[in-house]
């Protein structure tokens, strides 16, 4: 059975044995003929709100959070719509910031790309800095206490929009929504909280699940207490086309963006497999190891404890350098060390809750990588088997694995996610 996964910019062929492989693939909804239109009829029509031209007033500031370099959210093509549906809001009172979360900032050239030149150019566009204090304000704490230390240009502006793009989130629960102002738009004090080791450890911190998710209960709360003016965001199909957008009141319209994502995207299965070939869902999402644990974690929902997941991902960007999660990954010889370490009072350091998911799924299963730039030794430095062909070491799993083993596939990584019948 011949398959592409998606693998950087141009996809990786498989071929894997048919009898005993199934492949696991979002519901693919076409993208909408005019995405434009779409988009702009749901600015005008929003849910529990007046339509955006009518609720901005001319000469307030405007924040509008964006995803960062990681996401491939159609960040253009929504700006647009925006700016169209704000035509009384001059462009020096817009600000828009790139919710870049713990992440690296983006370059101008990125920057470019990911915005457009022309919005690029014309209106101000600030990378959020996680650990520039000077940029941040305390706004008080969650009714849990985590500390709310929010962008400041965020805080400061008169009229707070957020714009995203809601798929399943391997701890969060779902992306998108109130999650484009915590922990996009946290600092640091506020992110290690929210991502600390009780609260990802949980098991309802997870694909799927919003309400009782530590993590997202947490989340919502800090852009409830903060405060969103307007929410807008959409839904993706595997070519990354628009297929649905929603916009109105935060959690109104986070709800029926979430609804719609799980309808597409999650998908249930009788039992679990030997074996399980997945991907990062390719570039932008694969540029690194650090992201690639997204698709691990989605083969882990189904994976048989003890196991085996091969994960291709191009990682272009190595580990990638910046950042704690090489450094912590370095720390311990085995997983079930990472964890220990982790779960030990006081210990506290950004990425670990990368390194702590990572580690559960490896005391899980067996879980070796396929990509582009990382040697064999720094993926053995981070607890990682390398692979050079996905074909023959898929069927060499399966035969190690016995008689009457199966593999399912993931090509499209994190965009399904496979979950137990039942469960």
């Amino acid at each position: 059975m011949k398959i592409k996964l998606d693998y950087g910019s141009d996809g990786l062929a498989v071929d894997l044995p048919e009898k005993e492989t199934t492949v696991i693939e979002p519901l693919f909804r076409p993208g909408l003929p005019d995405p434009s239109a779409a988009l702009c009829a749901a600015l005008a029509s929003p849910t529990g709100r007046q339509p955006l031209r009518e609720l901005v007033k001319r000469g307030q500031t405007v924040a509008i959070s964006v995803c960062d370099g990681t996401r491939p959210q159609p960040r253009e093509a929504m700006l647009l719509a925006l700016i169209e549906q704000m035509p009384h809001v001059r462009p020096e009172d817009i600000v828009i910031l790139i919710a870049a979360g713990t992440h690296r900032a983006n370059t101008r050239a990125e920057t470019e790309a990911m915005l457009g030149r022309d919005i690029a150019r014309a209106y101000r566009v600030v990378n959020h800095n996680a650990r520039d204090a000077a940029s941040l304000v305390r706004l008080g704490d969650t009714s849990s206490g985590v500390p709310v230390l929010l962008n400041r240009e965020w805080a400061e502006a008169d009229f707070k929009v957020t714009t995203g793009f809601v798929e399943p989130h391997f701890f969060a629960g779902f992306s998108g929504g109130p999650k484009m102002v915590a922990p996009g738009l946290a600092g640091m004090e506020t992110t290690m909280v929210l991502h600390d080791a009780r609260r990802i450890g949980s098991p309802n911190a997870t694909w799927g699940i919003i309400d009782g998710n530590p993590v997202h209960d947490d989340v919502r709360e800090i852009a409830r207490l903060t405060g969103v003016d307007f929410a807008f965001d959409v839904i993706l199909n595997s070519r990354k086309e628009i297929t649905a957008a929603f916009a109105g009141e935060l959690s109104t319209e986070h709800a029926q963006a979430c609804a719609a994502a799980r309808r597409d995207a999650m998908r249930a299965v009788p039992r679990p497999f030997d074996v399980v070939v997945t991907t990062n869902s390719g570039y932008p999402l694969d540029q690194n190891l650090y992201q690639a644990v997204k698709g691990m974690s989605a083969a882990a929902k189904v994976v048989k404890p003890g196991g085996t997941i091969i994960c291709a991902a191009e990682c272009r960007d190595g580990l990638p350098e910046h950042g704690a999660y090489a450094e912590i990954l370095a720390s311990q010889p085995s997983p079930a060390k990472l964890l220990e370490m982790i779960n030990s009072p006081g210990y506290s350091v950004p990425d670990q809750w990368q390194v702590q998911i990572q580690a559960q799924i490896q005391m899980k299963a067996r879980v070796l990588v396929k990509n582009s730039l990382l040697s064999p030794r720094q993926l053995r430095a981070a607890h990682f088997d390398a692979v050079d062909d996905v074909s023959e070491t898929a069927a060499k799993a399966l035969r190690d694995a016995g008689r009457d083993a199966r593999l399912c596939v993931l090509p499209n990584g994190p965009q399904t996610i496979p979950y137990m019948a039942g469960a």
